[in-house]
């Protein structure tokens, strides 16, 4: 018999595989890969940095014996101070150089597919402006954090490889090199500084990806501008300068929110005590920047929805 019941399992099985085909082609997962194809300067300038940064790096643990030996009156302490150094210092610039490019990837994100005009191509594909617009602020919020992490690490590993076989019989130990640098409890402090400055940057990441979508040329100076402007004309007229702090806290803001300094400390952080993940975590800072990050995302997609090519 062929009656409509019997077409519901061919009907059930339709759908079935459709949403399989589907789960298959993950858009978000293929958008995001598009966007590392398309966009190399995401990996190779955080390549290259690391690359200068390993590199002195090397040379500060090659030159750290030398130190050693030509103070060999000084506290054993100041001794592994001096020796630790390098290591404290050498993520800083991987994860600027990361922050850097994600400024200038979410600056060209959505204007360099209309300049080229492919976003004409990327808009027959069946892939909503959702997912495009997903995709795009995946990259500065966890591709990037996430290779900068990967390279920081791998840049103090060869500089502890290296460190060994430097500081062998000399004044400070290898082993207090190992035990005092906690290199573990310096991965949780790396992924959770790497969270805290996404999660507070959203809203600058998401900014400039507004400006991508709606400026019809020279993004990068309405992107500048505006803000110069504004804190010029507030400075002039007001005779205050409430923008250019609040700009300020903006981009510094998460350090003073997200850890704790000792005094002394010329801003290092090597403890887990210093992290105070409640405190940033009920700042108001945070959720108001991220009811930003949320506002300017949601315009940025929707001028991608009606945007031509330039």
């Amino acid at each position: 018999m062929n009656g409509p019941s019997s077409s519901l399992p061919e009907t059930a099985a339709g759908d079935k595989r459709a949403g399989g085909r589907a789960a298959e082609t993950r858009p978000l997962y293929w958008s995001v890969q598009r966007e590392l194809w398309e966009n190399r300067s995401i990996y190779i300038a955080p390549l290259a940095v690391t690359a200068f940064v390993l590199l002195g790096s090397l040379i500060s643990v090659v030159r750290m014996r030398g130190k050693i030996e030509s103070h060999p009156a000084q506290d054993p302490a100041e001794l592994l101070a001096m020796a630790l150094r390098p290591f404290s210092m050498a993520p800083a610039p991987i994860m600027l150089a990361s922050f850097i490019v994600g400024l200038f990837y979410c600056l060209d994100a959505l204007y360099g597919e209309r300049r080229d005009r492919s976003i004409l191509f990327w808009k027959s594909l069946p892939v909503s402006d959702l997912t495009t617009g997903f995709s795009k602020i995946f990259v500065p919020l966890v591709v990037l954090p996430l290779i900068a992490f990967v390279l920081s690490v791998i840049t103090q590993i060869i500089m502890l490889a290296v460190s060994v076989p430097v500081l062998l019989n000399s004044a400070v130990s290898p082993c207090a090199l190992w035990t005092e640098l906690r290199f573990f409890q310096g991965l949780l402090i790396m992924v959770y500084g790497l969270t805290v400055h996404a999660l507070w940057f959203a809203p600058i990441y998401t900014g400039l990806l507004l400006i991508s979508a709606w400026a019809r040329r020279a993004p990068f100076l309405w992107a500048v501008l505006p803000l110069f402007a504004l804190a010029a004309v507030e400075r002039i007229a007001l005779s205050s300068s409430w923008f250019s702090s609040m700009l300020r806290y903006r981009v510094l803001g998460a350090m003073k929110t997200a850890f704790t300094f000792e005094p002394g400390s010329e801003g290092d952080v090597n403890r887990l005590s210093q992290l105070t993940p409640v405190e940033f975590l009920s700042s108001a800072g945070l959720w108001v920047g991220l009811a930003f990050a949320a506002v300017f995302l949601a315009a940025a997609i929707r001028l991608r929805r009606h945007r031509e090519p330039i």
